[in-house]
Order: C-alpha cells, then sequence, then structure tokens
C-alpha cells in the first residue's frame, strides 16, 4: 500500500436542501465546538486544493473562506452529480477526494488511507482492508465474504459503512475516471440533473475500505445531530 500520498485535491458537497432538517443550513450545524463544514475541511487539510461547493460560509481557521475556493452547481439544486461536475471544473490534480459536508467523525486517518488505496496497485488478497468494488455487498476483503483478485488500476476507493454500504461521497477517485463518467451520462441524459450519484460510480473499480471508526456516519436528521452531539459529550 503506498503511503505519503499528497497530491490530492479536495471536493466537498455542501449544497442541498436539508428537508429532513427543516431545511437548516446543513453544514453551519455546530457539534464539538465546529460546524460541520470545518470538521470535514479539516479531514483534509492535506489537498492542494479544497473545493467546497454550496454558498460561502464563514469558516473558522486555519480554514478561513479566502482558503476555500467557492463554487455552485448549474442548475441550482440539480443534485449531486452537477455539484461534482462544477467542483471538478476547480480540480487540477489527478487524485480527488469527495466529502459530503456532513461527516462530523471524518478524520485524516480516513483520508489517508482512501487516498493510498485509490492509488495503490498492490493486489487484492484475502485479509486487505480493501476489495474491488464487484465484491458481494458488504463484503471488504477483511471480513467473511471478501473477495480475492482485482484490477491493477483501480477507479479509486469508497468507504464501506458497517452495515456494508458503499459511501460513495466518503472516496477519493482519479480525476480523469469521474470525469469521463460524468462526460458518459451527459451524452447519455443530455443533463446530470436529476441523475442517481450510483449512475457514475457503480461502472467504476473501486476498492473498497472498510470504515472501522464510523467517519462514513452523516447527519440526515436531528436525531443523527443529537447523537453526534451526546458522542461528543454536549448533550
Amino acid at each position: 500500500m503506498l503511503t505519503g500520498v499528497t497530491d490530492y485535491d479536495a471536493i466537498i458537497l455542501a449544497g442541498g436542501q436539508a428537508r429532513r432538517l427543516g431545511g437548516v443550513d446543513k453544514p453551519g450545524l455546530r457539534v464539538g465546538g465546529s460546524s460541520l463544514l470545518e470538521r470535514v475541511l479539516g479531514a483534509c487539510a492535506g489537498a492542494a486544493r479544497l473545493i467546497v461547493v454550496g454558498p460561502p460560509r464563514p469558516v473558522a481557521e486555519p480554514h478561513t473562506a479566502a482558503s476555500v475556493r467557492w463554487t455552485r452547481e448549474n442548475p441550482p439544486g440539480g443534485g449531486p452529480l452537477p455539484a461534482l461536475a462544477a467542483g471538478l471544473e476547480l480540480v487540477t490534480a489527478d487524485l480527488v477526494l469527495l466529502l459530503a459536508a456532513d461527516l462530523p467523525f471524518m478524520n485524516a486517518g480516513t483520508v489517508r488511507r482512501l487516498l493510498a488505496e485509490a492509488v495503490s496497485t498492490d493486489t487484492f488478497t484475502p485479509g486487505d482492508t480493501s476489495a474491488p468494488a464487484g465484491a458481494p455487498a458488504g463484503a471488504p476483503a477483511d471480513v467473511p465474504g471478501g473477495a480475492s483478485g482485482g484490477a491493477d488500476t483501480p477507479d479509486g476507493a469508497v468507504l464501506v459503512d458497517a452495515d456494508g454500504h458503499d459511501q460513495p461521497l466518503a472516496a477519493a477517485y482519479r480525476t480523469e475516471s469521474l470525469r469521463a463518467g460524468l462526460d458518459r451520462l451527459t451524452a447519455e441524459h443530455g443533463t446530470l440533473a436529476g441523475v442517481a450519484l450510483r449512475r457514475l460510480v457503480s461502472p467504476l473499480t473501486l476498492r473498497r475500505v472498510a470504515d472501522r471508526e464510523g467517519t462514513s456516519f452523516d447527519c440526515d436528521t436531528w436525531d443523527d445531530v443529537t447523537a453526534v452531539r451526546a458522542r461528543m459529550g454536549e448533550v
């Protein structure tokens, strides 16, 4: 496995309407003394470019608003693929980290694992921390049912939660793979608006990285927010 990966950009998707939270500014919600967005920015502080797709927001040190490249999807509210396309317009690195803005437990260690797996050419063997996306659902190679064998040049690496679900907004991808996929979907549908994210990621060869720390936990509901604050000793 490769270590010391430094040449990457990060795209954080911070749009959406947060309907299940009553329409509040979800990335701006504060947990553990920081906003959700600030916590995600901190996890990918090593990125050459920090790109946030969403309305500009105040950001505390060390990530000032001026250090972040802000952009918006077109059309507004078009979903994750238009947002990703907008972010990719600002990407210059060959490797891009893609994160949702509502991951309170995302950390630098998980980011390093994803980046290392995304560029690894190691052969998949039983007992590895990762398996190709073609492995049985819910079965990274370090758990029963994991796969062996795989592509030498994956399109990236995706975090897999405790229930065995891939988390494509907690992943690292080869930039060219994402751009080619978006071009394909645009040709098929005439637009990226409303096209499901799985249509982009399903054809990709991804190394599946087990989430042993719960860093893929996201805040979709107030119950989720309450659980996070309780875990951080705030309630």
